[in-house]
C-alpha cells in the first residue's frame, strides 16, 4: 500500500497515513539491516571455528603425514555445511525443539570456541598450548550451553504462546 499522496496531502488523514506508511518502511528496512548484519557476524565467526575445530580435534588423533590435504578438505566441507545450515536457519526464528536446540548449541559453541581458541593466541602468543582451551574447553562446554539455553528458550517461548507441544 504505497502513499500516493506523498507529494501533496489534501488533508489531516492522508498526511498521516503517508507520515506512518514512511516510518514502518524504515523501522522495517531498519530491522532487515540489522537483522542481515547479525547473521553476517554469527557467520564470520562460526564457519571458521567449525572448520578449526573439525580440523584439529579428529584429525589430530589420525596420522596423515604427507596427506593434510584430506583433512583441509573434509574440514572445509563440513565448515560449509554448518554455515549453510545457520545461514539457512537464522533466517527466520526456530519453531521446534530440535531446531532450537542445535542452533543455540551451534552459535554459542562456535562464539565459545573462537573466544578460546583466538584469544590465547592473541593475548599470549608464546604459549604452546592456549588454543587448548578452546578445542578442549569452551568449545564444547558453550555447545551444551547453548544447547541448554535452546531449549529453556523454546520452553518458555512455548508457554507464552500457550501452544501445546510438537511431535
Amino acid at each position: 500500500m504505497p502513499c500516493k499522496a506523498l507529494s501533496a496531502p489534501t488533508d489531516c488523514q492522508t498526511l498521516m497515513a503517508c507520515v506512518i506508511w514512511k516510518n514502518i518502511l524504515v523501522i522495517n528496512r531498519g530491522s532487515l539491516i540489522m537483522k542481515l548484519i547479525f547473521r553476517l557476524l554469527v557467520l564470520l565467526i562460526v564457519v571458521p571455528s567449525a572448520f578449526f575445530f573439525i580440523y584439529w580435534l579428529p584429525f589430530s588423533l589420525i596420522p596423515l603425514d604427507e596427506h593434510r590435504w584430506i583433512a583441509r578438505i573434509l574440514s572445509l566441507f563440513c565448515a560449509i555445511g554448518v554455515g549453510f545450515y545457520l545461514w539457512s536457519k537464522s533466517k527466520s526464528p526456530p519453531h521446534g525443539l530440535i531446531s532450537h536446540i542445535l542452533y543455540g548449541a551451534i552459535v554459542l559453541g562456535g562464539i565459545g570456541f573462537f573466544v578460546g581458541f583466538f584469544g590465547p593466541i592473541i593475548f599470549t602468543p608464546d604459549a604452546a598450548q592456549g588454543p587448548l582451551l578452546g578445542i578442549f574447553i569452551t568449545g564444547p562446554v558453550c555447545f551444551l550451553l547453548g544447547a541448554i539455553g535452546g531449549s529453556l528458550y523454546w520452553w518458555i517461548y512455548r508457554k507464552k504462546k500457550g501452544t501445546k507441544i510438537e511431535q
